[in-house]
């Protein structure tokens, strides 16, 4: 086994001791085939079932949630565009826009805390969060719409024992996106032996990924994120900064600090950053290998790598092979 192979495995044991699981985890919502990434993380007080999923996948496409009635948490969560919506910020329901990037929801089971800032610290907590803010939804009044949908209510009663209600409602979605996990991507056969999977340039893209570029210092294998938040420079000269994570500790080492997004299927989920302002994956790489703008709290992981075009193709190339393609069928609405 080469070198880089027996660095991913262990990284991949690592990252189930952490995570405190292991098998073989439900991918892209309808798959079951193998993954690099450990089984995620199921709270006792919502395991997932395929029933409990199955149902949260009809309430993610059903816009009967909004505020309105016109907009599904789908309408900013694609699956072809790595489950964002390829904006450079989220909308509102009704119009407007938001100040942030849409984070993907793609592996959101493994995450310890959800939004760019973290505030949410259970991912029920984040949909009922979500549910308020980008959809402009009552929970209870929006779970009054669901129970009297006699398909619904009796899928509810199925499941929980109970009519539709705001807290069991967050758990079916909650419960359907731990489901949306990374298949096996050409990266994850190749690191298994498979030398057909990548190029060579992807090859040596990972290299540099793991060494010069520095890159894994934050984004670790194999869910390629520390689940950390870091500043990187990008509210630098603002009028009025981004706080980050600092709006949530009130520790002012965390002030413009933003949770490091995983880089599975990166290649098809721009724009990039928080604020959207990397038009392009290739803008996102070159701004973090040169060390991005002057911050008093810039994280000192972000330096100048001094990296040659052809290093930055090469990092392009290894990004590219972390992209999966999940079997995905959408839900029939009741």
């Amino acid at each position: 086994m080469q070198a880089r192979s027996r660095r991913w495995f262990a990284a991949v044991a690592v990252a189930a001791a952490v995570l405190g699981c292991v098998g073989t985890p439900e991918t892209g919502g309808d798959n079951s085939r193998s993954s690099a990434l450990p089984a995620p993380p199921d709270p006792a007080d919502n395991p997932t079932t395929p029933a409990k999923a199955a149902l949260g996948k009809k309430l993610f496409f059903d816009p009967r949630l909004s505020g309105d009635g016109s907009m599904a948490c789908q309408g900013c969560h694609y699956r072809h565009l790595g489950w964002t919506d390829g904006l450079a910020l989220s909308r509102k329901v009704g119009g407007g826009m938001n100040t942030r990037h849409t984070p993907s929801v793609y592996n959101t089971g493994y995450y310890t805390s959800w939004y760019w800032d973290g505030r949410a610290k259970t991912l029920e907590g984040q949909v009922t969060a979500a549910w308020k803010a980008q959809i402009g939804a009552d929970p209870a009044r929006a779970a009054a719409v669901i129970a009297a949908v006699p398909a619904y209510q009796a899928e509810f009663q199925a499941v929980f024992g109970v009519a539709p209600n705001a807290e069991n409602t967050a758990q079916a979605l909650a419960a359907f996106l731990r489901t949306l996990n990374s298949g096996e991507s050409p990266w994850d056969r190749y690191a298994a032996g498979d030398k057909t999977a990548v190029s060579a340039d992807a090859a040596a893209g990972y290299e540099l990924f793991v060494g010069k570029a520095g890159c894994a210092g934050c984004h670790k294998p194999p869910l390629f994120s520390d689940s950390q938040f870091h500043n990187v420079g990008l509210e630098a000269g603002k009028a009025n900064p981004d706080p980050g994570r600092f709006a949530v500790t009130k520790d002012a080492t965390d002030m413009s600090a933003f949770k490091t997004p995983s880089l599975r299927s990166v290649a098809i989920s721009g724009p990039y950053f928080h604020d959207g302002s990397a038009s392009s994956l290739d803008a996102a790489v070159r701004y973090m290998a040169s060390g991005g703008k002057a911050d008093a709290n810039k994280s000192g992981l972000l330096v100048d790598r001094k990296l040659a075009d052809r290093e930055i193709a090469q990092l392009l190339a290894f990004l590219d092979t972390l992209t999966s393609h999940e079997r995905f069928t959408p839900p029939t609405l009741p």
